[in-house]
C-alpha cells in the first residue's frame, strides 16, 4: 500500500501550483482575459497522472496537496456490468491493469464508434470481479516504480467522497458504446450528480450532453469535447471540423468546450502557425474554453524551447486571450523562488541554436542571460574561438566536408577519433557549417531542426566585441581546457591568446569569468588581472575533504559541479542531498550547477518533467548561487516571476524533498542502491604547472592526416592508425547518429 507519510511529506515540501503564471503576469491587479474574468482553471487528467498511475489513490491525492484551491480531478468514467461507474482512462483495461493476469481469457471483440476493437472491456465485468485487478502505469516512457502500490480501481463515489475534490470533472468518451451493451450512462450521471457534487460534465457526444441538459444541476456545466477535426461525432454524423464552425449550436446544450490545444495554436512540423481566433469567437458566444493535451513529459512545439509554462503562457498571455482552464498531466507549475541566482550560458541558448554561434549568443543576450561563455578553442594556425568542444565533429558538418581525411586518434582527449580544431586553420573552419547539439536523441526529441545549421562561428576577439557594451550582461566566462596538451604537443598557448585577446578588448576585469577543470591554468591567471577564476569539478562527487578545499581556495574563488553532485540519484530517483554546496559556500566559494536543459529526460522524476521546479529545487533546497543552462530563456523567466518580493511569499516557492518520492516505491520495484559518489581529494586538484610553448613550429605529421606519435600519460608512445581507417570509422560514427 501507499506510504501516505511520505506522499505527505513531500507534498509539504512541494506547494507548488500550475496558477498558471498568475504571478508571472505583468499586472497581477488587473482581470484575466477568460470569459469569467477569473484566473483560469487547472484540470488535473486522473489527478497527478504524469507521475503516478491515472486514476490511482495517490494520482488524486498530490493535486490536492500542492496545486491550486480550486483544482478540478478529472474522472474518465466506466461503467461496469453491474453498473456501477469508476475512474479508468481508456474503454479497455488491459493497457493500465492486471486485468490480463487475472482473467487471461477475457479478451473480447466490439465495434466502438463502427471500429473494431479488441481488448478488455469493463461492461463484461462486476465491480467486485475488478476488486482485485491493479491499475498500472499506462504509458511506458514513464516510470514503472509505483506500480508496487496495488492501486485499486477507483469508482466515482470513492473519488468524491474519499478525497472531497474542491472540484470533480467527469469526462463520458463512450456513451454510445454502453448504451449498445444494455448500460445507460444518462441514467448512472443523473444518479451519480444527486450523491454528489460534480464541476463539469463533458463528452464528445452531442447525444448524451443534450440527454442530461435539463436533468442536471445547474451549478454544474456541461462542456462539449471535441476530437480531430476529420473525426465523426456518432450523435450528428457531422466531422467535428464540421461541428467547430457551428459554436452557436453547440452553445444550444454546453456552456463550454474542451479542444484540443493545437485547435488554438496549430503547429506544423512541430513549429506553431499563426494562432486561431476560436478562443475569442466561442467567448462571443458565452462559451468557455478548456484546451487539452498538456503534459511536460510529451514532444511539443520547438517554439517553446521543452519548456512546458512557455506553452501555458501561449495559452493564457499571449496575443491578448486565455483559455478558461487547461487539462494537465502535471498540474503543477510552481510560480517562484525566494532567490535570485546568476544564470550563466553553457554554449548560450545552444538549446535553440547550433553551439557558440553568432544566433546562440544573440537568442542567449535577449533571453536575459546575465554571463555569457565562450568555451576557447585553437586553430592550426593559433586563432582562438569560441567552441563547444576541442572536437569539430561535436558540433559542425566537418565529417561530410574535404576535411574529413583529418581524423586523428588521441587519447589524452578523446576515446576513439576525432577531427579537432588544432588540425585546421581558422579559414578552414569558417567554411564548415555549425550542427546543432542534440543530446537526446535516443529519446527521439530534436532541437530545433530549422536552424540545426544556422548561423557561424565567432572569434574570441568577436565574442568580446559582441559582449562588451550590452548593459544587460553582468559579465563572460571564459571557458579553457586542454590547455596542457596544447602547449606541449600543438605549441599553441591558449592561456596566452586568452590574455591576449582580454587586453586588447580593454574589457573590465571585474566582468570577466575564467573557467577550467585544471589547477594550473587558473594558477596561470592568479594575479595577472582582478579576472574571477572559477574551478570546475568534472567528477561526481559526494564531498570535499579540507585540505581539498583549503587548495581550491588558493586559485578560484568560485566552484563549478554537476548535478548529481548535489542531489545524487538512482534511476532517475533522487535518493538525496549532499553537503557540496554548503561545504563550498562555509569556505566562501561561490558554487554554480550544471547542465540544467529544458528536456523532460534530463530531469529526475521528483522534478515532476518540469524544469522550473528542478531550477527551484537546486536555488531554493540547496542555495546555489548559479546555474549553468543551455536554455537561458526557462531560468530568465524563473528569476522574473512576479512573486518576487511579495510580502508574504506564497507556500508554492517550496522546493521539493529530495528523497520524498523513492520512499513511495515498494521494495520489489526500488531501483537498485548505488554506491555514493566518491570525496574529492587533493590528489584530484594537484596538478604541476603547465609547460612552456617555444617558438618552434610543430612538425607536420606524416600525410597531413595522421597524427605523429603522441605521448600517452605514461610516457609511452602510441601507435598511429591507418587513416583511412579512421576516416572510416569517424564518418560511420556520424552517420550512425544521424
Amino acid at each position: 500500500m501507499c506510504n501516505f507519510r511520505a506522499l505527505t511529506v513531500l507534498a509539504l515540501f512541494l506547494r507548488s501550483l500550475v496558477a498558471l503564471v498568475s504571478a508571472q503576469r505583468s499586472n497581477a491587479t488587473t482581470q484575466w482575459p477568460t470569459l469569467s474574468g477569473n484566473a483560469p482553471l487547472v484540470i488535473a487528467r486522473g489527478g497527478f497522472s504524469g507521475l503516478f498511475p491515472d486514476s490511482t489513490s495517490d494520482a488524486y491525492r498530490l493535486p490536492l496537496l500542492i496545486s491550486l484551491p480550486n483544482v478540478q480531478l478529472w474522472c474518465d468514467v466506466q461503467l461496469t456490468k453491474d453498473g456501477f461507474g469508476i475512474c479508468f482512462p481508456d474503454l479497455t483495461l488491459e493497457n493500465s491493469s492486471s486485468i490480463q493476469t487475472q482473467f487471461d481469457k477475457g479478451e473480447k471483440e466490439y465495434l466502438v464508434n463502427g471500429i473494431p476493437t479488441k481488448g478488455w472491456f469493463a461492461v463484461d465485468y462486476t465491480l467486485k470481479q475488478l476488486s482485485d485487478v491493479i491499475v498500472t502505469q499506462g504509458i511506458y516512457s514513464r516510470s514503472n516504480k509505483f506500480d508496487g502500490n496495488s492501486y485499486s480501481l477507483l469508482t466515482v463515489d470513492d473519488v468524491a467522497t474519499q478525497f472531497k475534490p474542491p472540484g470533480l470533472w467527469l469526462n463520458v468518451q463512450h456513451g454510445t458504446f454502453y448504451n449498445q451493451h444494455n448500460l445507460s450512462m444518462r441514467n448512472y450521471i443523473i444518479s451519480a450528480s444527486r450523491r454528489v457534487a460534480i464541476s463539469y460534465i463533458s463528452s464528445p457526444e452531442v447525444g448524451f450532453l443534450r440527454s442530461i441538459k435539463r436533468r442536471i444541476s445547474p451549478k454544474t456545466k456541461l462542456v462539449f469535447r471535441f476530437l480531430t477535426q476529420d473525426e465523426i461525432e456518432p450523435s450528428t454524423n457531422q466531422t467535428y471540423g464540421s461541428l467547430l464552425k457551428n459554436l452557436t449550436f453547440i452553445k444550444t446544450f454546453a456552456s463550454g468546450i474542451l479542444v484540443p490545444k493545437f485547435y488554438i495554436w496549430p503547429e506544423v512540423n512541430l513549429y506553431l502557425e499563426p494562432q486561431t481566433s476560436l478562443v475569442s469567437d466561442a467567448h462571443k458566444e458565452k462559451l468557455e474554453v478548456f484546451a487539452s493535451e498538456f503534459m511536460n513529459d510529451y514532444t511539443f512545439s520547438y517554439n517553446y524551447s521543452y519548456d512546458p509554462i512557455a506553452e501555458y503562457l501561449n495559452f493564457i498571455e499571449t496575443g491578448g486571450f486565455s483559455v478558461d482552464g487547461v487539462l494537465s498531466d502535471f498540474p503543477v507549475t510552481p510560480s517562484e523562488a525566494i532567490a535570485n541566482p546568476l544564470i550563466i550560458s553553457k554554449y548560450g541558448a545552444s538549446g535553440d541554436y547550433p553551439s557558440c554561434t553568432n544566433l546562440a549568443y544573440k537568442k542567449a543576450i535577449a533571453d536575459g542571460v546575465d554571463v555569457l561563455d565562450c568555451p576557447v578553442q585553437m586553430s592550426k594556425d593559433g586563432t582562438p574561438f569560441c567552441f563547444s568542444s576541442i572536437n569539430l565533429i561535436d558540433s559542425t558538418t566537418v565529417a561530410q566536408s574535404p576535411f574529413s581525411n583529418r581524423a586523428i586518434s588521441i587519447p589524452e582527449i578523446k576515446a576513439g577519433t576525432g577531427i579537432f580544431t588544432f588540425s585546421l586553420t581558422w579559414d578552414e573552419i569558417q567554411t564548415l557549417k555549425p550542427s546543432i547539439s542534440n543530446p537526446f536523441t535516443d529519446y527521439k526529441l530534436f532541437r530545433n531542426p530549422k536552424d540545426k545549421n544556422s548561423g557561424h562561428f565567432l572569434t574570441l576577439s568577436e565574442f568580446l566585441a559582441l559582449t562588451k557594451n550590452v548593459s544587460s550582461l553582468s559579465g563572460v566566462l571564459i571557458s579553457i581546457e586542454h590547455a596542457a596538451y596544447l602547449a606541449e604537443e600543438k605549441k599553441l598557448s591558449v592561456t596566452d591568446a586568452v590574455l591576449g585577446a582580454l587586453s586588447k578588448a580593454g574589457f573590465d576585469d571585474q566582468k570577466v569569468l575564467i573557467q577550467s577543470s585544471n589547477s594550473s591554468v587558473l594558477r596561470k591567471f592568479k594575479g595577472k588581472e582582478k579576472y574571477k577564476l572559477v574551478y570546475r569539478i568534472e567528477e561526481k562527487i559526494s564531498d570535499i575533504d579540507h585540505s581539498t578545499l583549503d587548495d581550491i581556495k588558493k586559485f578560484a574563488s568560485s566552484v563549478v559541479v554537476n548535478k548529481d553532485s548535489v542531489f545524487p540519484k538512482t534511476e532517475s530517483f533522487l535518493t538525496g542531498k549532499t553537503d557540496v554546496v554548503e561545504v563550498l559556500q562555509s569556505s566562501n566559494l561561490s558554487v554554480f550547477v550544471e547542465t540544467f536543459n529544458n528536456e523532460f529526460v534530463s530531469q529526475a522524476w521528483d522534478f515532476f518533467s518540469d524544469p522550473i521546479v528542478e531550477i527551484n529545487s537546486f536555488v531554493v533546497g540547496a542555495n546555489i548561487d548559479g546555474v549553468i543552462t543551455e536554455f537561458p530563456q526557462t531560468a530568465a523567466r524563473y528569476k522574473k516571476n512576479r512573486c518576487f518580493g511579495l510580502p508574504n511569499a506564497p507556500s508554492y516557492m517550496s522546493p521539493v524533498l529530495p528523497d520524498s518520492l523513492i520512499q513511495l516505491i515498494t521494495p520489489p520495484y526500488l531501483p537498485p542502491a548505488e554506491a555514493p559518489n566518491p570525496i574529492l581529494t587533493k590528489q584530484d586538484v594537484t596538478e604541476p604547472p603547465l609547460p612552456s610553448v617555444s617558438l618552434t613550429p610543430p612538425a607536420p605529421s606524416p600525410g597531413g592526416s595522421t597524427a605523429a606519435a603522441e605521448k600517452s600519460p605514461n610516457g609511452q608512445p602510441k601507435v598511429a592508425a591507418s587513416s583511412f581507417l579512421l576516416t572510416m570509422a569517424t564518418l560511420l560514427a556520424v552517420l550512425y547518429l544521424f
